[in-house]
């Protein structure tokens, strides 16, 4: 089992159920109706989304990690309830749906200092629980492609884009380009625009977990931010 230290807002919240929609899926267990979106059948959708659907509707602070030896997930649970105690919410996140480098995502509207911070001190403080990536799945991040910085940060902390090279996005497609790219950005413009208007509190953080290797990801825990940050 691997686990992952996401935000997501509250399942309730409607930018998540927009989300289950256009995934058809979703993390917190619950069915989903199966939906025309954007001139997308459900069906149409599958093959341009299929790793946003397997690892849920997320922003990653702490990618996927197996527990370290001697730890459980007892612990984890209790060592993220005590740092979502301690730490205070964040600045409400204003989103936009954004291209990243050919993939679809809610980014931040505009510089997320706070965020990156938070996110900073998240991949630091659950550290100590991750076991060290094995050669296959040092591999699997294809290490030949990343920047010298980037596979020091692979080596040292089990994901290469942390720290200077975090960009927050919650993933919404696979990659894609040319017209079929057009069209999945103006459907899910539609989809999303009226919901991103408004800010969306960052109150809370969540433990998601893989149950088996290649296993959609669930949510397995959230917990609020409740310091007071004085």
């Amino acid at each position: 089992m691997r686990y992952a230290i996401y935000f997501t807002p509250d399942a309730g919240h409607p930018l998540v159920r927009a989300a289950e929609d256009w995934l058809g899926r979703s993390v917190f267990g619950r069915s989903v109706e199966a939906t025309d979106l954007g001139g997308f059948s459900s069906d149409a959708r599958a093959g341009l989304i299929a790793s946003a659907v397997r690892y849920g509707f997320h922003g990653t602070l702490k990618a996927p990690f197996r527990l370290a030896a001697g730890r459980s997930e007892a612990e984890l649970t209790a060592a993220f309830d005590r740092f979502c105690a301690e730490t205070a919410p964040l600045s409400p996140l204003q989103l936009k749906v954004s291209n990243l480098d050919g993939f679809f995502a809610l980014t931040p509207a505009g510089p997320a200092d706070e965020l990156d911070a938070l996110a900073a001190t998240v991949v630091r403080q659950f550290d100590p629980f991750r076991a060290p990536l094995t050669e296959a799945e040092i591999a699997r991040r294809r290490p030949e492609r990343l920047s010298p910085h980037q596979r020091d940060l692979l080596k040292t902390w089990g994901y290469p884009y942390i720290f200077d090279a975090f960009r927050f996005h919650m993933t919404l497609s696979d990659r894609l380009d040319g017209e079929t790219a057009r069209a999945v950005h103006r459907a899910l413009d539609e989809q999303f625009e009226a919901l991103v208007a408004d800010p969306v509190a960052f109150d809370r953080l969540a433990i998601f977990a893989e149950p088996a290797p290649g296993a959609p990801f669930i949510c397995l825990h959230q917990a609020p931010l409740a310091g007071t940050g004085g």
